[in-house]
Formats: structure tokens, sequence, C-alpha cells
């Protein structure tokens, strides 16, 4: 191949083709155009995990698990309604699914505050690890909550936050210190978090 001058194709080259805005006209019958999604491609070379979890609270405490048969983190405490976003839903949506799946309680969409987001990672771990956490808290829901998973949770517990139990998973023991700490000063849990980086 041979150099040419700017706005000149090289002889016997294919005239270059300038890439400007995607086609005005859009779409037809309401399909997405090609531009408005990533490339399969783009997937390949690093990825977030999103996961939802909720906190159901009331009077200065905080509603855990106790982890069991998971692979991860068993033996320790953990948010009580907590799991990964599913293809197609919200972060909202997984985190009231996850509510109904796990505790029997029904909390409706609007009574989920967001908390924080953490951003969380494992030094030196594959892509995998990197993972996004939605944080969101409740304070209103329908039912007792009681495990629908036994196999997944040994116990389930009210713990004030002036008394946590351990051990707890590390990376939500960070945000439980947060929201403490936030509801000791009268202050907001950072609206970002970021763990093992």
């Amino acid at each position: 191949m041979t150099d040419a001058p700017p706005g000149r194709a090289a002889a016997g080259a294919e005239p270059a083709v300038a890439a400007g805005p995607p086609d005005p006209v859009g779409p037809a019958e309401g399909l997405p155009a090609a531009t408005d999604r990533y490339r399969a491609g783009d997937h390949e070379r690093f990825s977030l995990v999103p996961a939802a979890y909720l906190f159901l609270r009331r009077e200065g405490q905080v509603l855990l698990q106790l982890r069991q048969g998971t692979g991860y983190r068993d033996g320790y405490w953990a948010c009580a309604a907590a799991g990964h976003v599913e293809e197609g839903e919200s972060a909202v949506d997984a985190a009231v699914r996850e509510a109904s799946e796990e505790l029997g309680v029904i909390v409706a969409p609007e009574d989920v505050r967001p908390l924080t987001v953490l951003h969380r990672g494992e030094p030196g771990g594959p892509a995998i690890e990197q993972r996004v956490d939605f944080m969101f808290e409740a304070t209103r829901w329908t039912g007792t909550p009681t495990i629908q998973e036994p196999e997944k949770a040994a116990d389930l517990a009210w713990f004030p936050f002036v008394a946590l139990p351990e051990p707890l998973v590390p990376h939500e023991a960070a945000v439980l210190r947060a929201m403490h700490a936030a509801g000791r000063h009268g202050t907001q849990v950072p609206r970002l978090l970021t763990f093992g980086f």
C-alpha cells in the first residue's frame, strides 16, 4: 500500500468512505438501528456483573441472612435479599424479585430506595470478579420475612447496626458500616463506593 495525499486515494485503492452519523431515517418498523446496540465483540474484552441488594430496615435494625450451600462465603452473614440482575430486568426489578424469592415479601418498586452503587473487584482476579452492586433499602413491605430458600440460608435475623454479627461478607460489611455512619451523623451514604481496588 502506498501513501496518498490527504483526501486522495492511493492509485488502485478503493476510495475511503467517511463514517458519518446513522441514517436519519432510522430503522424500519420500530426496530433498533445497527448503531443502537453494542457489538457482541465489545463484551469479550470486559464485563461487569450486576447484582441488586435490598436491605430491609426497621427501627435501627437491618435484616440479614446466614449463607449456606452457595459456594460463596458460606457461614457469613449477608443482605437478606440479593442476587444477580437477570437479562431484561432493571436493578430495581431484581431487588423486588429477590425480596419475593428469598424472603416471601412483596416490596413495591416505589418503596425501593437507592442507597449506593458499589464497584468492587478482586485484585489480580479475572474480569468476572469485576462487579457492580446496586444497593437499595426498604422500610415498607407486605408480609413477614421468612427463609424461602433453606438450602441457601441457615438463619435469618434482625440486627441493630451497633451490634452487627460476625463474620459479615466483606463488601457488604463496608456498605453496612457506611449506612451506620450515615445514620449516626445524619448524612447520606456516599453515592458511589469502591471495594477491593
